[in-house]
């Protein structure tokens, strides 16, 4: 950016112009804390590569009380991390979301139960109590419990949900059956606190035909109509790329970028170096170009919530563009 200093040299104002290229700002937003979940971001900042593109990019870590939709809505973000069946519930209930980038091309989610909480299939999921996470990620919880026709409200044929925190705390003190976990965070968390793989029980959503696109890129669709904008978003997207396929080669040395970011100093070595190996194998095929066969499926099992689906109707190729990636890649 271009900086003026002003010296008072010999009873005189000289002014003098310190020139830098004047960057395009860009400001986005994360769904969650700063972690390596997020790390291509902060290793295209790191390396230089938003710089590269003309780009100016603020990183506003996420926050239990942060929904990135209200961000964006308010003006806060340019752009936003944001899993689709949360944008698509806000894209229908009136907030305008695109997808213009989907980096993560599988799901990470996951229930994990305790063995000894007879919890075998989804079948034993009745009577039990569940932890979920809510802020918009009980969206593919409550579709997959649509599709097994099991209420929600508890009783005998149903399943009792618990709100969960962000933290691993319901199972370890036996207030759920099975907890929400991610395969790059929680999951570990539940391994730390000195439980077993051997005495876990998981059942991924990929595994279960209910997952659903996670951590894509989403702007304002009016936004779109700008051509700078789109030119922006073109340069933003193609660092943020470069930036993840770097962390998948680079996976320990990314972990160590992620943490050097890390203002709270909460996050240590370890599970940010593990958690970002974990990620490598969510971004692994994906060169940002949001598939549409994978947008298809998502839309499917959001719909496929029996008398409460998490959205009504099919949101049409308007809910997300191929214009940015295309732009970004060729």
């Amino acid at each position: 950016m271009k900086k003026t200093t002003a010296l008072l040299l010999g009873g005189g104002l000289v002014l003098g112009s310190l020139h830098a290229s004047a960057n395009d700002e860009v400001t986005l937003q994360l769904k969650w804390v700063t972690q390596a979940q997020f790390a291509g971001y902060y290793v295209a900042e790191d390396k230089g590569y938003y710089e590269e593109e003309g780009l100016d990019v603020t990183i506003k870590p996420g926050g239990p009380d942060i929904a990135p939709s209200q961000v964006i809505a308010g003006g806060g973000a340019d752009v936003i991390v944001d899993w689709m069946p949360a944008a698509l519930a806000s894209r229908e209930k009136g907030l305008p979301l695109v997808n213009i980038a989907q980096p993560f091309k599988s799901s990470g989610m996951m229930l994990t139960c305790l063995e000894g909480n007879d919890v075998e299939t989804p079948a034993d999921f009745p009577g039990k109590t569940l932890g979920v996470w809510f802020f918009g990620n009980e969206y593919p919880f409550l579709s997959w419990m649509s599709t097994l026709d099991i209420p929600t409200d508890g009783g005998p044929d149903g399943v009792t949900v618990l709100k969960q925190g962000f933290n691993v705390d319901p199972l370890l003190q036996g207030q759920a059956a099975c907890i929400s976990t991610m395969t790059y965070n929680e999951y570990w968390q539940v391994i730390d606190a000195g439980i077993s793989p051997d005495e876990l029980i998981t059942f991924k959503y990929e595994d279960q035909g209910v997952a659903t696109l996670e951590d894509g890129l989403y702007v304002m669709e009016d936004d779109l109509e700008d051509p700078e904008f789109v030119d922006k978003m073109t340069r933003f997207v193609r660092a943020s790329m470069k930036g993840w396929k770097w962390a998948e080669d680079n996976p320990d040395a990314a972990a160590m970028i992620v943490l050097e970011n890390d203002a709270t100093g909460a996050q240590t070595e370890k599970h940010q170096t593990r958690m970002m190996r974990e990620v490598a194998k969510l971004t692994a095929g994906s060169n940002g170009t949001l598939d549409p066969a994978d947008y298809e499926r998502t839309v499917e099992v959001l719909l496929g919530g029996g008398s409460d689906p998490v959205i009504t109707e099919n949101p049409g190729p308007d809910a997300w563009t191929h214009e940015i990636t295309d732009r970004a890649l060729n």
